[in-house]
């Protein structure tokens, strides 16, 4: 057998450790990032966490001729771009819930939902009326005979029951549930429907939670016709769920509780956005001067550089290579955040006037990266886990994110629109014959929407809401 040798030349694109450097921050909330900064200051002995405000310094290193980078200054630039404020300037506050009480960080979710006076003060008395574990035990004609009582407001258990309605979409989810059913399926409802455990341990909970209590595995297994190994992972999903929501939230606050920091900061004010990044606890990091004086004292007259001071140097060389690329990769993440938040702004400012949800125009991430000239995976990397605080609330942004739909006249809407019409419906349906998908089509397409079954049970899936045949009641 003959073996024949011939060049191929071949192009390979390969990512600069710079370039890889910043994918891995871009990917990294706020929460995140403070940590990744400190930890970087701990591996790399030359940077050091700034004391001062970058503009108070205004210190440089002196030009010698080692390398072209210590001719550069050595506070880093990123941190004037991402604090748009002074000192002096009025600083809006950045919600957490650490440190506080369960029911004052429930109320202060409430603030944001724009209720009436009156939804707010049975929203107020039904939060007070939750036990520890976040549960609200007691039955609503009881709560609705207290209220009347105590605050002098008649109102009734349906009206109570669509207030609970709103308590159960705050956080942490499961809040508010009457029994541990409905604190589950609360939580999974607010988690994405995008795997089969967990689409399969939600149909356990919605339909056969007796069964699942009672440890009725194999029967359980043989009705959802599913394999031993796919029943324990559609389990070990509702494993992960909490049973007593409330006890994330002691008195006080612990070091577990649960936080969410926003990555930016919107304010609406005067008909006018002033959209900002969120560095509150974000340490400000330089090279330390000392390496830098440290070099400049092995170089001698000449310019070189002794044998025995050369390892010393070049590994000094090596760390101030790699704190330039950590502070770079840290400035270019700000960049590209900023650019990809004033951009969604810009798209949908509508929504961000009032958080009308209605208003939400169909965006996908082409959508973003299409203006901004980046690419659809720095834009997916850009919204992954990150949120923006407005005045109507903390947004995750991939929640923004919606496909378009076109009615019979041509208009595009977002599929937010569609999924809201087909939870009213499935919500208003006769329990004893539940609409099938085919039915919902057809409902959807005489309002004018042009939508296929397939699409229709896509969408019943996301909203994490089962077949027909599931949800049928005796």
């Amino acid at each position: 057998m003959a073996i024949n040798q011939k060049q191929v030349l071949s192009l390979q694109q390969k990512l600069s450790p710079q370039q890889i450097q910043m994918i891995k921050l871009l990917e990294l909330p706020t929460v995140q990032l403070e940590q990744r900064i400190k930890q970087e200051i701990e591996d790399n002995i030359v940077l050091e966490e700034e004391e001062r405000p970058a503009e108070d310094e205004d210190l440089q290193p002196q030009e010698i001729s080692v390398d072209e980078y210590l001719r550069e200054d050595d506070t880093p630039s990123y941190k004037s771009h991402i604090n748009n404020y002074s000192k002096d300037d009025k600083q809006r506050p950045v919600y957490l819930t650490e440190g506080r009480s369960l029911q004052e960080y429930l109320i202060e979710q409430l603030n944001f939902r724009n209720l009436s006076e009156r939804d707010m003060r049975l929203a107020t008395y039904l939060v007070g009326s939750l036990d520890e574990d976040g549960y609200l035990r007691r039955d609503l004609e009881s709560v609705a005979d207290d209220i009347a009582f105590t605050v002098g407001i008649e109102t009734s258990a349906e009206e109570l029951a669509r207030i609970l309605g709103i308590i159960h979409e705050l956080e942490p989810a499961g809040i508010g549930a009457r029994d541990l059913r409905e604190c589950l399926l609360l939580q999974i409802d607010q988690l994405p429907l995008n795997t089969r455990p967990r689409r399969l341990a939600r149909r356990i909970l919605a339909d056969y939670f007796d069964e699942f209590v009672k440890k009725h595995y194999e029967k359980l297994m043989a009705r959802l016709q599913v394999s031993e190994d796919e029943f324990r992972e559609a389990i070990a999903e509702i494993k992960h769920l909490s049973p007593k929501p409330g006890n994330l939230y002691a008195e006080g606050g612990t070091d577990t509780t649960p936080y969410i920091i926003p990555d930016f900061i919107l304010d609406y004010q005067d008909g006018h956005f002033n959209l900002s990044m969120n560095s509150y606890n974000v340490p400000e990091v330089r090279i330390n001067r000392r390496y830098v004086d440290m070099i400049r004292d092995m170089v001698g007259p000449d310019g070189k550089v002794k044998e025995q001071d050369r390892e010393a140097l070049q590994f000094v060389k090596n760390k101030i290579d790699s704190a330039k690329w950590f502070i770079s990769a840290i400035k270019q993440r700000h960049d590209t955040l900023m650019r990809t938040m004033q951009t969604i702004l810009d798209y949908q400012q509508e929504y961000f006037k009032d958080g009308d949800r209605s208003k939400l125009r169909p965006m996908i991430l082409k959508d973003i990266a299409d203006r901004t000239g980046l690419d659809v995976s720095t834009i997916s990397r850009v919204v992954n886990s990150k949120y923006v605080q407005t005045q109507f609330g903390i947004i995750l942004l991939k929640s923004l994110f919606s496909e378009a739909m076109q009615t019979e006249s041509g208009e595009e809407v977002s599929s937010y629109e569609i999924k809201h019409i087909l939870q009213q419906c499935i919500d208003g349906e006769d329990k004893r014959h539940p609409l099938t998908d085919e039915t919902l089509m057809d409902i959807l397409n005489s309002k004018g929407y042009r939508i296929a079954r397939r699409t229709v049970a896509k969408y019943r899936e996301m909203l994490g809401i089962p077949v027909a045949r599931l949800r049928k009641q005796i």
